[in-house]
């Protein structure tokens, strides 16, 4: 009876916080956290509790610790935590530790954050996904290119990372997100550009431009629509996104020879990248999209649905989220992030409610195996390595 107890309030505060600004309802859903160990109670039984912890202590074990991690990772079945661990320091200079208020730069990550709010203003009417993208991006010359094929990566757009330096940019000016929508303007000429929805061909320029549709359409920066949409609402205390007068207070990053990564040109783009957030925080929006009153189950519905099959496997990618599709119609939501020396990754394991969480600040590709905890949730197959 006692556990019956516990799980039914679990269940009401995790399903009841999100999508109302309550602050003692978000406080119920941050207490939430439960070490192995510690005597707090769970609403897992304790064989299974046991079998998740064991599994991803011996993943970080294994696969962090040994390769000198600094992070955070979290791993949560049910909304609720199972395994939380920080290493490492902010700053290797000061040697201050991180902790579970530290945000880290999501990289690409910051996707799925830009997909939803293109899907949110979708809802309310604001935009639709079909329109061609010069609809809201004035002087856009891409006919064909619509807010859906940005939003699943088959725009054929070439990726502004790499052509811009190409063709004449000088590294000395920071490029903003208008700077890239002008840049694919004028040099429409100088650029291979592929046809609209063709194929699939993953590109930073898509969510740039992303951002700046979600600014016209929504009358507010870029920022302040997550902030009012998504992050104050969720109790996303630590989630935010870069400015330029936060250069200097953001948690660094660093390469594998622990050298800090110094800022770039194009460091100010967002849309692509440049949220910051924990890994609470993520678990917050994780639970917020799996209960349900947050988006219309038809916006999941395509959000979480794969647009790309030329090729033949599992993978795919839907509107802001990466997928593996299997045949029993089980499927995984997530998105990876790399930025100079921010290793991320944020999966969402939907019909066994579990999600794993990794966010590093100093360059380690071990972060992407994180895919070997998925099985200790249930049987997932034929997971090929990610691009």
């Amino acid at each position: 009876m006692k556990n019956l107890l516990i799980s039914v309030l679990i269940i009401l505060v995790f399903n009841g916080c999100f999508g109302t600004s309550d602050k003692r309802i978000i406080d119920k859903a941050k207490k939430s956290t439960v070490l192995a160990g510690t005597g707090f109670a769970s609403a897992l039984p304790r064989a299974e509790f046991d079998k998740y912890y064991k599994v991803s202590e011996s993943f970080y074990d294994l696969y962090l610790k040994r390769s000198g991690f600094n992070g955070a990772m979290l791993v949560a079945k049910n909304g609720e935590i199972v395994f939380e661990k920080y290493a490492g320091f902010r700053d290797f200079g000061l040697k201050d530790s991180l902790d579970m208020n530290t945000p880290f730069h999501l990289a690409s990550v910051s996707k799925t954050f830009t997909g939803m709010a293109v899907l949110k203003l979708w809802e309310d009417g604001k935009l639709n996904i079909d329109h061609e993208a010069s609809v809201y991006l004035t002087g856009f010359n891409y006919p064909g290119v619509t807010v859906k094929t940005l939003l699943n990566h088959r725009s054929g757009l070439p990726n502004y990372v790499n052509v811009m330096e190409q063709h004449g940019w000088d590294r000395h000016m920071v490029v903003s997100n208008q700077d890239v929508l002008n840049f694919m303007i004028n040099k429409k000429g100088d650029l291979n550009v592929g046809r609209p929805d063709r194929s699939f061909t993953y590109c930073n320029t898509n969510y740039v431009l992303l951002a700046l549709i979600i600014e016209k359409a929504s009358g507010m920066g870029y920022g302040d629509y997550l902030n009012k949409t998504f992050f104050k609402p969720l109790g996303m205390e630590n989630s935010f996104v870069y400015s330029p007068e936060l250069e200097k207070t953001v948690l660094p990053s660093y390469n594998w020879k622990n050298q800090k990564e110094a800022f770039t040109y194009l460091d100010v783009v967002y849309g692509d990248k440049n949220i910051y957030s924990t890994a609470r925080d993520l678990l917050k929006w994780d639970i917020a999209l799996s209960a349900g009153d947050l988006f219309k189950p038809e916006t999941l519905a395509a959000a979480y649905r794969g647009y790309s099959f030329e090729k033949p496997g599992v993978k795919n990618y839907g509107l802001g989220w990466r997928l593996y599709l299997y045949p029993d119609n089980k499927k995984i939501v997530y998105h990876n992030g790399w930025w100079h020396g921010n290793n991320t990754v944020f999966t969402r394991l939907v019909e066994d409610s579990a999600t794993v969480i990794i966010l590093g600040n100093k360059y380690n590709r071990r972060v992407y195996d994180a895919k070997k905890i998925y099985s200790a949730f249930g049987k997932y197959e034929g997971m090929p390595s990610d691009d």
